[in-house]
């Protein structure tokens, strides 16, 4: 046998002992531990009662109507704010109104949470509601001592009062005759602050 046959040889047979050796079995210990583990995510459900705040016709300058309701957190998360957003349309009967706004017209005279003896609206129109997003679950304090209790936990409730009222400007009003406002409230839930669990 040549030399090139016998170093190929010896290549092939150095080539097979190495893959023995390395697919080869050998022992160890082990062990090994499942873990079952959930992830399950809280609600935030707001609910109203009624559902309807106000729906009234027949109105004229100067007339006030009150009204109250209830919020309720129905959810397992508490809610730490509820925003007001106010959208309004109007229906002009007679086409007459121009450029006057009847939103101008209505003023929310206060709105009132009886639970956090808090006011988040004073007195503004209806018009200058829809710029703004007030809380209507804040805690007002004035005394810096007390603590501020804001929000709606899980399973709470709180009654809040309004009034609305057609202002009468003492001018001619004649331009709303027939006219009809429809007024949205959306009530925006926030969930608190993420915490360590």
């Amino acid at each position: 046998m040549g030399f090139k046959k016998k170093l190929g040889a010896g290549i092939v047979t150095a080539s097979l002992g190495l893959s023995l050796i390395g697919g080869g079995t050998f022992a160890y210990f082990s062990d090994s531990e499942v873990t079952n583990n959930a992830f399950a995510a809280g609600t935030l459900d707001l609910s109203m009662n009624p559902k309807t705040v106000i729906d009234v016709s027949n109105l004229k300058p100067g007339d006030t109507m009150t009204r109250d309701f209830k919020l309720k957190n129905d959810g397992s998360l508490d809610i730490k704010t509820i925003n007001l957003l106010t959208n309004y349309s109007v229906v002009d009967k007679k086409g007459d109104n121009a450029d006057v706004d009847f939103g101008k017209h209505i003023k929310v005279n206060f709105l009132w949470n009886w639970d956090k003896e808090s006011e988040p609206i004073f007195e503004t129109t209806l018009y200058d509601l829809k710029k703004m997003d007030p809380d209507v679950v804040k805690k007002d304090v004035f005394d810096p001592l007390w603590e501020k209790k804001g929000g709606l936990k899980a399973g709470a409730e709180n009654d809040l009062w309004v009034e609305f009222e057609f202002v009468d400007n003492g001018e001619d009003q004649n331009v709303f005759q027939g006219d009809k406002l429809k007024l949205e409230w959306t009530f925006n839930a926030m969930q608190t602050d993420g915490e360590e669990k």
